[in-house]
């Protein structure tokens, strides 16, 4: 697939979502490791490419319901690390105002951000519904949305594709295929490694795309997006990645062999796009840490803002619960 020509300040501005996701991601790890956190917490390492290609190729009134590993979509469409870091504490001052301390139902519908559901792929239905409110009120919009391998064998799945086929929704679904759900690895999940294929029996097109090549992630992305803009309909776009720690925070992952993952650290997606901005002179080895150190400094102060922040009061518990 040929490269987009994407102006330089474009992709140093994808970079810096991409590092502000690992750094974030690091430093929240390290954090829980220390025994501080609240709640549990699912590592993003590996899935940068993905989740920021994707949310990069939206416009801002468009909708994205994104799922656990896609720190990047939330920050790319306009949740701060404060709101997010504080969130992960349970205060007052996080995205669900202390309802929950973790990424689950953390959506902002002023960002076009539908909560995550907890089970996959439970977040589809509600994605194709808004993407059908587009199509009723004759809007531009588009609404993307996220599972994983394990996720696309599940019924709903089945039925959010049919549904968004037959009424041309204008829907891109996308599975990150890390080749693990939980701890099931791909081979006992299914007979056909090729998710995207299953889009051939639902009359949309089923697209591959590798999902460390942020670039290419977007690309496809972008296609999707444009399609279902005018009209086309729905669309599959398979993630080939890896997951690169356990499926959360508990989660050692001793049942990954060990050469499959030293395989994919040599794909890491933060890496493989900093060589090609080297390679191209987008950008030197300075500018590429500046970007860096401007993400742990936006970090930090977002870890010192919500140690700062005060616990929900408890006469707001019912606050904004659709069903108390």
């Amino acid at each position: 697939m040929a490269k987009l020509k994407l102006d330089t300040p474009t992709k140093l501005d994808i970079y810096y979502w991409m590092r502000l996701t690992r750094t974030f991601d690091d430093r929240m790890l390290a954090y829980w490791k220390q025994g501080k956190g609240v709640g549990g917490i699912f590592s993003q390492r590996g899935h940068e490419a993905t989740s920021v290609g994707m949310a990069y190729a939206l416009a801002p009134d468009d909708v994205i319901a994104p799922m656990h590993r896609d720190l990047g979509c939330y920050l790319v469409r306009g949740l701060t690390p404060r709101r997010i870091f504080a969130n992960l504490l349970g205060r007052a001052t996080g995205v669900t105002a202390g309802k929950d301390a973790n990424l689950h139902g953390m959506g902002d519908l002023s960002l076009g951000l539908i909560g995550f559901i907890s089970h996959l792929p439970h977040s589809l239905p509600p994605a194709l519904g808004a993407a059908m409110s587009f199509r009723y009120r004759q809007e531009p919009g588009v609404a993307m949305t996220f599972t994983g391998d394990g996720g696309s064998s599940a019924g709903l799945f089945h039925e959010t594709m049919n549904m968004a086929s037959v009424y041309a929704a204008p829907l891109v679904i996308v599975v990150e295929n890390n080749l693990y759900a939980y701890s099931t690895p791909l081979e006992q999940q299914m007979k056909v490694f090729d998710i995207a294929k299953r889009a051939q029996n639902y009359g949309m097109p089923g697209v591959i795309v590798d999902g460390n090549d942020v670039l290419a992630v977007y690309e496809v992305a972008r296609e999707a997006v444009e399609r279902a803009r005018s009209g086309g309909g729905p669309t599959l776009i398979e993630t080939k990645t890896m997951r690169m720690l356990g499926h959360a925070i508990h989660d050692g992952a001793e049942y990954v062999p060990r050469e499959l993952l030293a395989t994919w650290v040599k794909r890491d997606p933060i890496t493989l796009f900093e060589t090609e901005l080297l390679a191209e002179g987008i950008a030197d080895q300075v500018e590429l840490d500046e970007i860096g150190q401007r993400c742990v400094v936006e970090v930090e102060d977002a870890i010192s803002f919500a140690e700062a922040s005060p616990w929900p009061e408890p006469e707001t518990v019912f606050d904004n619960v659709y069903a108390p």
